[in-house]
């Protein structure tokens, strides 16, 4: 119907996740199109709370995506605007991380060691060094994290940081910072 009108079916909406996991409404709508002598209508208005769902989620992964561009560039602007040598060694390591937890909707702190082991090679305590560095973030507002039912956290880059955070307030901050800050779960 609606290639009919003209619409180029590349601007469709996927459906077949909604039909898949509305499978037992999606067959009786089909059975009440087949008991009403074949009046669409209950299809379509099956149909249409498909489309409507499928485009609330087509948005908010839209969203999620600007969101992380806009977190990407802003940490790219701000972290690289860090003088001394000590604070872009520093910083390098915070960008990976950031971007790590980024790639995922979260990382335990056991994935973080595991994938930053790189990073601290030839330090003198390289789990120290990470927890710094995640107390750092967390400190910034740019980390936050949750503690399970099974007493794990989970790490996650906070979307909202890049609408909440002002260069004025990073540099502050940064400056404010202590040397050695670690949360009890990072010990």
């Amino acid at each position: 119907m609606l290639q009919r009108v003209g619409l180029r079916d590349t601007l469709f909406i996927a459906m077949s996740n909604y039909y898949y996991e509305e499978k037992n409404s999606y067959l009786e709508s089909l059975a009440e199109v087949r008991a009403n002598d074949y009046d669409l209508t209950s299809f379509l208005l099956f149909g249409l709370k498909g489309i409507e769902l499928q485009c609330r989620r087509l948005f908010e992964e839209i969203k999620k995506n600007v969101s992380k561009a806009l977190f990407l560039n802003l940490m790219y602007d701000l972290f690289n605007r860090l003088r001394s040598k000590r604070k872009r060694v520093i910083m390098e390591r915070h960008i990976a991380i950031l971007k790590l937890l980024l790639e995922t909707d979260y990382l335990t702190l056991e994935d973080l060691f595991d994938k930053t082991r790189l990073l601290y090679t030839g330090l003198k305590n390289p789990n120290k060094a990470l927890s710094r560095d995640i107390s750092y973030l967390i400190a910034l507002k740019a980390v936050d994290y949750r503690k399970t039912e099974s007493n794990q956290f989970h790490f996650f880059a906070r979307l909202e940081w890049p609408t909440e955070i002002t260069e004025t307030e990073f540099f502050k901050r940064v400056k404010e910072m202590p040397k050695a800050k670690t949360y009890r779960f990072l010990s």
